[in-house]
């Protein structure tokens, strides 16, 4: 079996003579040294690379993206026998954890704190408003509610770190029921838990149900004093609202790890916007256990059996 390995990433695999594997450049066109190979694993490729490996590798069986979204393969347009397969849960542990440091960084306002130390001013606001009765409760996670826009595998290692806080968690999923024993509501009744909630987090994946869905009716719904984080895609927020809902203080503050493009632009006016803090797509730019699972995903082909991950289409 012909494998064809990113060199965006380090992959040990065992050897096999049964395999063979080669590294290509995830920013360069397939060649004619690449058209027998069965299995494409893809991480941080180009769209005109991913475009390529349509048009130029015919004899594929499987995409294994290492993203925890398959947005991006999807896009490519690969003919509906070519199993595509996602790398959910190879991101679940740095995403959890970057996702909580933007909430703390938010709730504890750690951005205005850093300004007046670049002042050298000792904040006495931040001391009194987080100690006062009146507004402690918005500087802490004990007795917060989260939601969380699409509760998955990342949903699951972050929430006991939320309730280890304090915080009331609830999921949010495309329907009802429970997911990994935490019972979620269905996406149709978001707007009965927004208004409840101190902090919302979307880790929801870019589809044509989810694009813009946090809009300028969801910030309404939310509270003032609410802040909201999205670890997910940047598509799925209406960055045009958000940058109104903070400017106008329809909600406290947010954070955002993704945008809708990507690098984002130098003339966006996110640049700007008060109370928002940006990071570059970092929280889980690094998949862990990537090696085990496409070893797995290539056996389970060997032997007919079902492939992990798989994308519905």
């Amino acid at each position: 079996m012909h494998i064809l390995l990113p060199n965006s990433i380090e992959l040990t695999l065992p050897h096999d003579v049964t395999h063979t594997y080669t590294t290509y450049d995830v920013t360069a066109p397939f060649t004619s040294a690449h058209a027998s190979a069965e299995v494409l694993v893809a991480w941080g490729n180009t769209p005109a690379n991913l475009r390529s490996a349509v048009m130029e590798l015919p004899h594929l069986r499987l995409v294994q993206t290492l993203a925890a979204g398959p947005d991006a393969v999807l896009a490519a347009g690969f003919a509906a026998k070519v199993a595509i397969c996602s790398g959910r849960s190879l991101h679940d542990g740095p995403v959890a954890e970057h996702a909580l440091a933007l909430i703390l960084q938010l709730l504890r306002n750690q951005a205005g704190l850093l300004e007046a130390q670049r002042r050298h001013v000792w904040d006495e606001v931040m001391v009194r408003a987080q100690a006062a009765p009146a507004t402690r409760g918005l500087y802490t996670l004990n007795e917060a509610t989260v939601v969380i826009l699409g509760y998955g595998s990342i949903a699951r290692r972050l929430t006991p770190l939320l309730q280890g806080l304090g915080a009331t968690v609830i999921g949010v999923a495309t329907s009802a029921g429970e997911r990994y024993g935490h019972p979620v509501i269905a996406m149709a009744d978001v707007a009965q838990v927004v208004p409840q909630a101190d902090v919302v987090l979307s880790i929801l994946p870019a589809t044509a149900e989810t694009e813009k869905i946090v809009n300028q009716a969801f910030f309404t719904h939310m509270k003032k004093t609410a802040i909201f984080v999205n670890v997910g895609r940047g598509k799925t927020v209406d960055e045009i609202a958000l940058a109104a809902a903070l400017r106008n203080s329809v909600i406290r503050a947010a954070a955002i790890d993704v945008t809708a493009i990507e690098p984002l632009p130098a003339e966006s006016p996110l640049w700007d916007c008060p109370n928002l803090i940006i990071t570059p797509h970092v929280a889980g730019n690094r998949p862990l256990g990537a090696s085990a699972l496409v070893q797995a995903q290539i056996q389970a082909l060997q032997t007919g059996s079902a492939l992990r991950n798989a994308v519905q289409r």
